[in-house]
């Protein structure tokens, strides 16, 4: 039977990467005629491939044409653009692309509206579980992301599994005129909140607990952030620039050959290329899931017919153009067990299993003021060397709402 499978799943592969040709799709029961617009952020697919679905969408739906409004690619920027939107409806907006932290506030707020009737079936689980808030589905995962560490082939023979394996290797094999260890994303956005998640968890601690309490005042999680400051003031570590990078700084520096090792998102891989010759892993202490979710707007007049979009956006073909063709992380299980898609892409298993072990993010409709408020005491950390007293009060108000 798993023989029958792997071949079923083999002719959808080469269909798929072969040809664009579909079938003209007749609206659903109800669905509204009329243009559908989605808010997004920066379409960061290989060549566009998120513009490539919506042509495609265009030519067989001729009733519901369809187009992407793009915001800024840094996610904070992005997300007070969205949230005006939202709050002003003074334009069309029929789905929001939102990222998986936004999904509860967005929720919470009477902005997006609940799928009906949607069809989740071969989804990943945790991508999936993104989607869902106070026991309904508010959406479709689009894609996925999970930290994976990048590092110089040419130069370790096998990576580390552990933060201080990985420590390890820097001060053994770190070639003299490379200027540092790690290059990561450490600036003032998102990509901090997450590299501190990442290193508190390594470290067998919790930035928030099970019980949705803020932890960082556990012996576990001071070590961690005491780790990191520590990590990122050395500079054959840390590269010094990271403090200011994003992911595509990141992936340039590396791409330069100034480190040894970067911790990065899937969509690095096809920008690096062939500039170094490098390989991927695992996260050692496991990632934050990352990634984005179609949801219907509120006030869309066309609601039938967004879902009808999303459903057509996040179905098994579309997942493999995105993934094949655009790098992204792809968010249905089909993708990752087809052995043309393992031997074409061989990252496509270690992703996989990453995005399988990953760990969200706290759920919370307060979450955007909560990623701003650990961000603000973390940097005091790397300036002083140690938080704030009143870190985990600030972080307990933040993450209520107070």
């Amino acid at each position: 039977m798993r023989l029958v499978i792997g071949f079923v799943i083999g002719v959808l592969v080469t269909m798929v990467a072969t040809q664009y040709v579909v079938p003209a799709l007749a609206g659903g029961d109800g669905a509204e005629d009329g243009e559908l617009v989605i808010l997004s952020g920066l379409d960061q697919s290989e060549g566009g491939q998120r513009q490539a679905l919506v042509d495609q969408w265009n030519d067989i739906r001729p009733a519901n044409p369809a187009r992407i409004v793009e915001l800024p690619a840094n996610a904070d920027q992005a997300h007070s653009e969205m949230v005006a939107h939202a709050q002003s409806g003074a334009e069309q907006v029929d789905i929001y692309n939102l990222d998986v932290t936004w999904m509860a506030e967005f929720a919470d707020a009477g902005f997006i509206r609940p799928l009906e009737d949607a069809d989740t079936t071969g989804f990943l689980e945790k991508p999936l579980r993104t989607c869902r808030y106070d026991g309904k589905l508010w959406g479709l995962p689009f894609n996925t992301d999970a930290g994976l560490l990048y590092y110089r082939r040419d130069i370790v023979d096998v990576p580390p599994e552990t933060a201080s394996e990985m420590r390890e290797t820097i001060e053994e094999a770190k070639p003299d005129g490379m200027r540092a260890g790690l290059t990561t994303q450490l600036a003032d956005y998102e990509g901090l909140t997450v590299a501190v998640h990442e290193a508190v968890w390594a470290a067998g601690g919790e930035v928030v607990g099970a019980d949705g309490r803020v932890a960082l005042d556990s012996d576990e999680a001071q070590a961690a952030l005491r780790r990191l400051a520590d990590d990122v003031r050395d500079a054959d570590v840390n590269l010094q620039a990271s403090l200011e990078f994003d992911e595509l700084a990141s992936t340039h520096a590396f791409g330069a050959g100034q480190a040894l090792f970067m911790r990065n998102w899937p969509v690095a891989y096809r920008t690096l290329g062939d500039s170094v010759e490098f390989g991927v892993t695992p996260l050692p202490g496991g990632s934050v899931l990352g990634g984005q979710n179609l949801a219907v707007a509120a006030k869309s007049e066309r609601p039938r017919a967004a879902q009808e979009l999303i459903e057509f956006l996040t179905d098994p073909r579309s997942q493999q153009i995105l993934f094949e063709r655009g790098g992204l992380a792809a968010t249905r299980d089909i993708i990752y067990l087809d052995s043309a898609v393992t031997s074409r892409y061989p990252y496509a298993k270690t992703l996989e299993t990453a995005i399988q072990n990953a760990r969200l993010r706290p759920v919370t409709p307060h979450y955007t003021a909560f990623s701003e408020c650990l961000r603000g005491v973390v940097r005091e950390l790397l300036v002083t060397g140690s938080l704030p007293p009143d870190a985990v009060d600030r972080l307990a108000r933040c993450l209520e709402g107070r």
